[in-house]
């Protein structure tokens, strides 16, 4: 229940080109960044320490990993949740749709990507953390902030990436679990070692939960689903700096919420919200060592997805599809490790029944970075690139990142950079209401952001901290306001977001056992969309967030303790209450291993919060724009147990 924050050299995307000292053909490049005790990262020819390079990110390492698998086999949304400056929002409490918002800012600014490939499209949609699995995920990394110079406009806010286990040998991994809220989890991984040049993984699992109306007011508090994932992936390399990534996935889902069977919504009727996704991308990352200093890379991928949703009577169906494609460059000269390279993305969607809001967008892009080395306590890292943007046209975007070292075992880094954001239907609000009530999309502009970061962190023999300071600014931010009594239109707002905040890690580890502390504050605040030139704070952001976290690691068993307090948070369109009420959230995990096997018993949410408890969900009559319930600002399922077995064979 701890993480390890950590600093890697990025190159364009966090599981693609990693340019160390030295790169050198001798050293297999798919090998992905690696997180040792000693707190150092591995890529390439050589081994570097975090002090040494600039551009700060946060790791989640497989331990973490491993605990939150327990805790939720069928999603990562703990995992994130979890992290500090990270919150999983829930955006449609009828189907429980979320997404996660990086410092406060909105959850279609983080890009979340896969072995740094963006196999869950180009934004940061609302089921994507719901559907992965983290059984065979290595590590998890975060940057945070505006990222667009790095990894381009869908990373106006930052950076998720969930790196894949590489094959080390034969594994056989298989995972069951069920819980009080009748949910079912079962989850198989399985990796074969090289067999000449070529190895291999196939993660499958198929997850499932029953409807339930805690509260007994006829509204599915927690919606049915049945999930099914398939992720086969294969790895090749030469030995002599050339290699081939390949990756691809299928998932089905539907989901059920609403009124329950034979009830009735407030308006005397029933109303089904029910959404039905399938999912199939593929991708590939290649890299060729073309003498001891210089590399050449290309990464790509395809996505589609389709859906169906049903509001009621309403009914929406619509495919989306992405491509992405890259060749990097880049190698070492001196003091200096360079790359350049060429980008294009599209992104389409098709409105089956409602015509008027397909769009398709392409953008081509050229970009450049050059990190050097200032002396032995300083490093300077710039990047920039230029977008061609097929709706919203030319747009730049630099960064800066800056390392320096005082003193031993002290760590300092600033970071400044800008992003943009293509506006699209697919909005927060959208989630739960759906587009039917949406107007075509007419004369908008790009959102434009700039943020900037600085940290502190001192690491000495058994403790260490970091703290932060952060900001951002996003102009333009795209809304929905009423635009006459039974539609929406979507617009950019006049006045910016206006977001800045403090981060604070401590942790403590002697021996088996370890102790971690960890508080944020965030204060945003936008225009309001219900009163145009006004101000307000940004709804469902909490101002204060702070856990508690310690284990104990037995040889052969292990218990841990957690404790997360939220603090008050701004509420919209709730005619209950205006502010949400402060709340601590209680857990405990048991462990024990029987040979291969290990058992464990989760309790989570030990004081039963639930936000039914205090207010209802449903709404007393249905919103104008549709909608039936009110957002969810503190949890909807309330004490939950679960439980179940991991066997490796």
């Amino acid at each position: 229940m701890h993480q390890r924050i950590v600093g890697v050299v990025i190159g364009l995307a966090l599981a693609a080109p990693v340019f160390p000292q030295d790169p050198s053909p001798a050293k297999e490049t798919e090998e992905p960044v690696r997180i040792e005790e000693e707190v150092t990262v591995s890529a390439g020819h050589s081994d570097r320490r975090i002090q040494d390079v600039p551009l700060r990110v946060e790791v989640v390492d497989r331990e973490e990993i491993e605990e939150k698998a327990l805790m939720t086999p069928g999603s990562v949304a703990m995992l994130l949740g979890e992290t500090t400056g990270l919150r999983v929002q829930t955006t449609a409490p009828t189907t429980g749709a979320a997404n996660v918002r990086i410092q406060g800012l909105r959850g279609r600014y983080s890009l979340v990507l896969s072995d740094g490939l963006p196999l869950y499209g180009v934004e940061g949609g609302s089921l994507n953390l719901l559907q992965v699995p983290p059984l065979d995920l290595g590590q998890v990394e975060i940057v945070k902030g505006a990222a667009s110079a790095l990894y381009g406009p869908s990373a106006l806010g930052g950076v998720i990436n969930l790196v894949s286990q590489r094959p080390a040998g034969r594994q056989r991994q298989a995972l069951v679990n069920l819980s009080t809220q009748e949910a079912a989890d079962a989850t198989a991984w399985i990796a074969e070692p090289p067999r000449g040049q070529w190895s291999g993984s196939l993660l499958t699992s198929f997850h499932g939960q029953r409807r339930q109306d805690l509260d007994d007011d006829g509204w599915s508090d927690l919606p049915s689903f049945a999930r099914g994932v398939l992720r086969p992936r294969a790895f090749w390399t030469d030995g002599a700096g050339r290699s081939l990534f390949l990756t691809a996935g299928t998932m089905a889902e539907n989901r059920d919420g609403g009124t329950e069977e034979g009830r009735v919504a407030p308006d005397g009727r029933p109303f089904a919200q029910d959404l039905d996704s399938r999912r199939a991308d593929a991708g590939l990352v290649g890299r060729f060592a073309l003498n001891p200093s210089l590399l050449l890379s290309a990464r790509g991928s395809f996505t589609w997805r389709r859906e169906r949703r049903a509001f009621g009577d309403a009914l929406e169906r619509g495919d989306r599809t992405a491509g992405f494609g890259e060749v990097v460059l880049g190698g070492t000269a001196g003091r200096h490790a360079w790359l350049f390279g060429t980008a294009g993305q599209a992104d389409a969607y098709d409105a089956r029944d409602l015509p008027a809001l397909d769009y398709t967008f392409t953008t081509a892009a050229f970009f450049a970075q050059d990190e050097v080395r200032l002396g032995s306590l300083v490093a300077l890292g710039l990047s920039a690139r230029i977008d061609h943007h097929g709706e919203y046209g030319t747009l730049t975007s630099p960064r800066a990142s800056l390392l320096y070292r005082p003193a031993e075992g002290w760590t300092t880094r600033a970071s400044a950079g800008t992003g943009f954001f293509a506006p699209t239907p697919f909005l927060e609000e959208t989630e739960e209401t759906g587009l039917s009530r949406l107007q075509p999309l007419s004369g908008l502009v790009a959102e434009r952001a700039r943020s900037a970061s600085a940290d502190v962190g001192f690491k000495k023999g058994r403790f260490e901290w970091n703290g932060t300071v952060f900001a951002s600014r996003v102009e333009g931010a795209a809304q929905r306001r009423p635009a006459d009594p039974e539609t929406f239109a979507v617009v950019n707002a006049d006045l910016p977001i206006r977001t800045w905040g403090l981060e604070f890690l401590a942790r403590f580890k002697v021996e088996r056992f370890t102790l971690l502390l960890t508080h944020s504050y965030t204060r945003s605040t936008e225009e309001n969309p219900e009163a145009p030139g006004a101000r307000r704070d940004v709804p469902l952001t909490p101002s204060h967030v702070t856990s508690l976290n310690a284990i104990w690691e037995g040889e052969t068993w292990g218990i841990g303790f957690e404790a997360y307090y939220t603090g008050r948070q701004a509420l919209d369109l709730n005619p209950y209450r205006s502010e949400g009420r402060a709340y601590v959230l209680l857990g405990t995990l048991l462990q024990k291993q029987f040979g291969r096997t290990r058992a464990f018993l989760n309790l989570e949410n030990v004081g039963n919060v639930r936000q039914t408890r205090f207010d209802p969900l449903l709404l007393p009559a249905r919103g104008a724009d549709g909608r039936w319930t009110v957002d969810a600002w503190a949890p909807l399922d309330g004490f939950v147990a679960n439980g179940g077995l991991r066997v490796t064979f």
